[in-house]
């Protein structure tokens, strides 16, 4: 048996974690000694000690941890997916990291060179263009920002459900068009439409008309960028909203295996202001 200072200090863990863990039902000592209180934990204990930090590392709860130390199903099998479910997890996160490390290291080069942070503004391209009219087979509800991923493809699917039932004639790749005059953290008023040929029941028209245009190459983390660009441009010629902004998905995201080989359009309906007359 070894005490609560020796299972301490062979494993590198405080005796105050461990009687944490106790306290959680995480890892129990052993043995405890009725007249002092002395807690004592067995050799054995020691490998689930190693057990735990190695989970922890991983990025694991204690709640996680004692989850798969008390599974009652084959402990390897259910370690197996937590373990697999992780991997995916930190490989997101690695993946976020290398994109934030290639945006400093731009911005730094940058400042080298007496260049701003913010003079990549400067390369996204503003085109202002006539839209024609179109016909829109579409859905329209709110939307939570993180329900968006999940609603694209369950309301694309029906939409495009339709279109074969209905045999319409695809005219243009999916857009979504953005409603709401604010952002909210309540949801968004979003509409997921498909421009079609036929004009039947369930399609409506939609008259973009004059429309500031921006390609998109690349992540949508950028559309901010986009919309600033847009925003400024409008802004400095002379030009409000007149309609509701929306993105083309040239590039069907659940098809491409990079964010850098994703294509959307950006529109930004306007007209001209009305000029104030002179008093």
């Amino acid at each position: 048996m070894l005490s609560i200072g020796e299972f301490s200090n062979i494993c590198k863990v405080s005796t105050k974690t461990l009687r944490y863990y106790a306290e959680i039902g995480l890892i129990l000592p052993d043995e405890i000694n009725p007249e002092n209180g002395y807690r004592y934990y067995s050799i054995e204990q020691l490998e689930t000690m190693l057990f735990i930090n190695r989970l922890k590392s991983y990025n694991f709860s204690l709640e996680q941890i004692k989850t798969i130390l008390e599974s009652e199903e084959s402990q390897d099998e259910k370690l197996y997916l937590a373990l697999n479910r992780k991997k995916k997890e930190i490989e997101k996160q690695v993946q976020e990291f290398e994109k934030t490390l290639d945006q400093l290291n731009i911005d730094i080069s940058n400042l080298k060179q007496g260049k701003s942070i913010m003079s990549y503004l400067e390369s996204i391209e503003v085109q202002l263009v006539e839209v024609p009219m179109m016909y829109l087979l579409s859905i329209r509800k709110m939307v939570h920002e993180y329900d968006f991923a999940e609603e694209y493809g369950n309301c694309f699917s029906k939409l495009f459900r339709k279109i074969a039932d209905d045999k319409l004639t695809l005219l243009a790749p999916p857009m979504v068009l953005f409603h709401s005059a604010e952002f909210s953290p309540f949801g968004l008023e979003t509409e997921f439409a498909i421009p079609v040929k036929e004009c039947v029941t369930g399609t409506r028209d939609f008259y973009p008309g004059l429309c500031l245009k921006t390609v998109l190459y690349g992540s949508y983390s950028d559309l901010p960028s986009v919309y600033t660009k847009q925003s400024e441009w409008a802004e400095k010629e002379g030009y409000e909203s007149s309609n509701a902004l929306y993105e083309v998905y040239v590039t069907d995201p659940s098809q491409v295996s990079k964010e850098s080989e994703f294509i959307t359009e950006i529109y930004y309906p306007v007209k001209k202001k009305a000029k104030l007359e002179r008093q």
